[in-house]
């Protein structure tokens, strides 16, 4: 067993409180930090919107909705994670913003045998590891939005990971968790989004050369593939932004053209089009 008791997040953006809701759910507490007391009510909102919504489907009672907001609690203070043993980075799919979150948990996180795990969709684990005197307490722990629905974690270890750091994850993953597991090889995207991001660039490039419509491409996917969702709409509900991170991301390291973020994607997001979160992008949410 994993022997978590003790689980800190930082951030929380939709990944970040899914993680915790979904640990709070577990009878697990969490302990959240953001960068400020705005990002803590946004935070908090964010949790109690997701677990009202749970109840009104019948999937938890009010009794199990309170109990988990009650698990919960936000700082803005890294150290207060000092005690914990097992803390999810969860920040923006930027280098150099994990990396700082990185150096700075190494110092503050007292026990050696804590696992520091990184969200991250698209950056090496090794990169991130290497911010830390002990990388092989570092691992990637890929979670997908929306995190209470989406069964699949990617559990990814660096070249210096040692072996029972990715045990105690993936034990922590698949029992309290409930979530299954499927552990990849430490490169750009891993296993999902070396698949799925230059599916959806293409989708991109396809509108912008005029080929077809958004609504056509969407429904082309949905209808002849038997896709649950178009790659347009899919784009919308992770984030434009957040896909041309990832993008970018992915191009900077293995030099392929298929990751590189195509120009309209680009100009859509200095538009502020950033999809449903800002309620406009590929579609409308207005």
């Amino acid at each position: 067993m994993s022997g978590f008791e003790r689980i800190g997040v930082v951030g929380c953006g939709l990944m970040g409180s899914g993680f915790a809701e979904v640990c709070a759910r577990a009878g697990l507490g969490v302990t959240v930090v953001v960068r400020g007391e705005d990002a803590v009510d946004r935070g908090r909102g964010r949790l109690v919107k997701s677990l009202e919504r749970a109840r009104r489907k019948g999937r938890i009672s009010e009794t199990e909705r309170d109990d988990a907001l009650e698990r919960v609690s936000f700082s803005t203070a890294l150290k207060d994670l000092r005690d914990h043993d097992f803390v999810l980075e969860s920040v923006s799919e930027r280098l150099q913003d994990k990396l700082e979150v990185f150096a700075e948990l190494d110092e503050i996180v007292e026990d050696r045998d804590a696992v520091l795990a990184s969200n991250t969709s698209s950056i090496p684990i090794m990169k991130l590891g290497r911010a830390t005197r002990d990388p092989g307490r570092v691992a990637g722990a890929h979670f997908f939005n929306p995190v209470p629905m989406m069964p699949l974690v990617e559990l990814i270890g660096s070249l210096r990971t040692r072996p029972e750091t990715l045990d105690r994850v993936g034990d922590f993953v698949t029992g309290p968790l409930g979530k299954e597991v499927v552990r990849g090889q430490d490169q750009p995207g891993f296993v999902v989004n070396a698949l799925l991001v230059p599916y959806l660039l293409s989708a991109v490039r396809m509108l912008e050369s005029g080929a077809a419509t958004a609504e056509a491409i969407d429904r082309s996917m949905i209808l002849g593939c038997g896709h649950p969702m178009g790659p347009l709409a899919l784009i919308d509900l992770i984030g434009l932004d957040t896909i041309a991170s990832i993008g970018e991301s992915m191009h900077e390291e293995l030099k392929e053209p298929l990751y590189s973020p195509p120009p309209l994607l680009l100009r859509m997001i200095e538009g502020g089009f950033l999809g449903k979160k800002s309620g406009e992008g590929f579609h409308s949410y207005a």
